[in-house]
């Protein structure tokens, strides 16, 4: 199954309506990590005709009122022919906003996911295919400002529920010597800032 993930920036080509179908009419989600304007990702999700999943980055206040026309992953168990999601929003706590979280407020969140996702780990051998979130697991993909720096919880929920992919935005890759794909225990971490396109491989 393939996605086109995106966060953060907003990308001509992924306005162009032509260059959508012709690069991407084979996705079969649009998934978002965060930091998006509603109405580009309700756009490219129109443009494609396929569905959109998604999590608020701490920027994406306006969702209140004005949400994306799709699925909100946080704290959200879904699954789409086969292929399971679940998400996480927001960034650490930086200046009081609405959707920012101190590290035991996000570790409380990951331990409140254990009824749904030890199950699944114990008959699956993983709890999720794909974890999204906006913000990365402290000490991979984050940086050493505090906005950017990323959640200790991350790092309990890839050793406890042993997700597949885990993707995340937040972090800005423009400089093409960052690392944005890491291999962590059983999890596959990328960075998809600002877009990405994820083929998740069928369970052998």
């Amino acid at each position: 199954m393939k996605l086109l993930c995106v966060s953060d920036t907003v990308m001509p080509q992924l306005e162009s309506a032509s260059n959508l179908r012709r690069r991407y009419s084979d996705v079969e989600l649009i998934v978002s990590c965060g930091d998006m304007p509603a109405a580009y990702l309700d756009y490219i999700s129109s443009i494609l005709g396929k569905p959109l999943l998604y999590v608020r980055g701490n920027h994406d206040e306006m969702y209140a009122t004005e949400p994306p026309g799709g699925i909100d992953l946080h704290n959200n168990l879904f699954e789409y022919k086969g292929v399971s999601f679940i998400g996480l929003e927001g960034s650490i706590q930086y200046n009081g906003g609405p959707i920012q979280y101190t590290q035991n407020e996000m570790r409380m969140k990951v331990l409140q996911l254990a009824p749904r996702l030890r199950y699944n780990r114990w008959r699956r051998g993983y709890g999720v295919d794909v974890f999204v979130t906006h913000s990365p697991p402290k000490g991979i993909h984050d940086a050493e400002d505090l906005p950017h720096q990323g959640f200790d919880a991350f790092l309990d929920f890839l050793a406890w529920y042993r997700p597949r992919y885990m993707i995340h935005g937040h972090v800005h890759t423009w400089d093409r010597r960052k690392v944005v794909d890491t291999q962590y225990k059983h999890t596959r971490i990328l960075n998809i800032n600002p877009y990405y396109v994820l083929t998740v491989e069928p369970v052998e």
